[in-house]
C-alpha cells in the first residue's frame, strides 16, 4: 500500500466517526425541538373556504391537537387557485412545525398535473398523518332503468357520447374518477361540469344529469331517501356509510380505486420528531370516539396513519390523478 493511501485507510474510521457525530448531534437536535415544541399557537392552512369538508375536517384536528398540545392550533383559510395559493405558502413557511397544511389531493396530485404550480409535492413537503378519508360513490338517477355497473355499463355502450354525467368541475376528483371509470369499461358518456358538488347533486337529484360520482357525504342522504340510486364505491372496500352498496372492483372492475383525503403536511424541513409527534396525536384522535362522531356526522372515515403510510399514499394519488388528467384531457381553467 502506498504511504497516500495507508493515510487515506487510517482516515476512514475518523470520517464515520465525525457522520455519526452529525447524525447523532441532529437527532438529539431534533428531539430537543419536540420537547420544547410548542411555545405558541401553531395554524393549520386550509385552501378552501370556511364551511366545507375541508375545513371542517382541519377544525376537527385542530380542537384536538390544541387539547393535547397545551398550545392554541388555529385554522386558517386561504383559498384561491384550486388551493395552491394555501399550498405554497406552507411549502414556503420555516420548518418549524408552526404551520402546517390540511392538504387534499387536489392540490398535491390533481392541479400540478394540470397547470405548472409553484410548489413541489413530493418535495417541499414532510406528510404528517392522513385524519380522514372519502372514497366517491356513483349515484344515478332512479328513472335510469340500471341496477348495477354491468347495467350502466350496458345502457351507455347502447348511447355512446349520450349519457350525460356530472362533476364538481372539470379536473375535480368527481371528474377524474368517472373519466377513470369510464376508460376503463371502454364507454362514453357526456361530460357536465358543475361549479361544485352541491350543484352536480342537485342536478343529479333534478335529473338534469343522470350520473354523478361524488363524495359519499353527498351522495348518502339521497340514496337513503330514493332520490338516487347508489351503484358503486370507489374505494377497494365498501363505505361504512353505505354498506350495502359494492365496490367497482367487486363488480368486474379488479384494483380500481380512487378516493380523496385530508391529511397534515408541514414544510420540508420540519423536524421529524415534531412531525412524529403531531402524527401520534392524530393518531389518538381517529380512535377517540367523540373524534370519530364529528368525522362520520360529515361522511368521513378516520385513518391516522404514519408519516411514512402518508407519504407512500401521497406518490400514489400523484400518479393516480395525473393517469386521470391524462385520460380525460383536463386542463386548468
Amino acid at each position: 500500500m502506498s504511504p497516500s493511501a495507508a493515510i487515506r485507510a487510517a482516515a476512514r474510521p475518523d470520517r464515520i466517526l465525525r457522520a455519526a457525530l452529525v447524525v447523532g448531534v441532529a437527532v438529539q437536535a431534533s428531539a430537543s425541538v419536540a420537547q420544547d415544541w410548542p411555545q405558541r399557537p401553531s395554524r393549520v392552512i386550509v385552501p378552501f373556504s370556511a364551511g366545507g369538508n375541508t375545513d371542517s375536517i382541519a377544525r376537527i384536528a385542530a380542537d384536538w391537537l390544541t387539547s393535547r398540545l397545551g398550545q392554541n392550533v388555529l385554522v386558517e383559510n386561504r383559498p384561491g387557485a384550486s388551493g395552491s395559493i394555501a399550498t405554497e405558502l406552507v411549502a414556503r413557511a420555516p420548518g418549524d412545525g408552526y404551520t402546517m397544511l390540511m392538504g387534499t389531493p387536489t392540490q398535491l396530485a390533481i392541479y400540478p398535473a394540470m397547470a405548472k404550480v409553484p410548489y413541489d409535492a413530493a418535495r417541499d413537503f414532510a406528510p404528517i398523518s392522513i385524519v380522514g378519508t372519502n372514497p366517491y360513490a356513483l349515484g344515478v338517477h332512479p328513472s335510469l332503468p340500471v341496477k348495477s355497473l354491468k347495467d350502466l355499463v350496458a345502457l351507455a355502450r347502447s348511447r355512446p357520447g349520450a349519457m350525460p354525467y356530472g362533476s364538481a368541475g372539470t379536473g375535480a376528483g368527481t371528474h377524474l374518477t368517472m373519466a377513470m371509470f369510464l376508460s376503463r369499461a371502454g364507454v362514453e358518456m357526456n361530460h357536465v361540469p358543475y361549479k361544485g358538488g352541491s350543484v352536480a347533486v342537485a342536478e343529479l337529484v333534478g335529473g338534469q344529469i343522470v350520473a354523478y360520482f361524488g363524495n359519499v357525504a353527498e351522495i348518502v342522504p339521497h340514496a337513503r331517501s330514493g332520490r338516487v340510486r347508489a351503484l358503486a364505491v370507489s374505494g377497494l372496500k365498501r363505505s361504512q356509510q353505505l354498506p350495502d352498496v359494492p365496490t367497482v372492483a367487486e363488480q368486474g372492475y379488479p384494483g380500481f380505486e380512487a378516493f380523496t383525503w385530508n391529511g397534515l403536511l408541514a414544510p420540508a424541513k420540519t423536524p421529524p420528531a415534531v412531525v412524529s409527534r403531531v402524527a401520534k396525536e392524530i393518531a389518538a384522535a381517529t380512535r377517540d370516539p367523540a373524534v370519530v362522531k364529528r368525522l362520520d356526522a360529515i361522511g368521513v372515515e378516520p385513518l391516522g396513519n404514519t408519516p411514512a403510510e402518508f407519504s407512500k399514499v401521497l406518490a400514489e394519488s400523484i400518479t393516480l390523478y395525473a393517469e386521470g388528467v391524462r385520460i380525460s384531457g383536463a386542463k386548468a381553467e
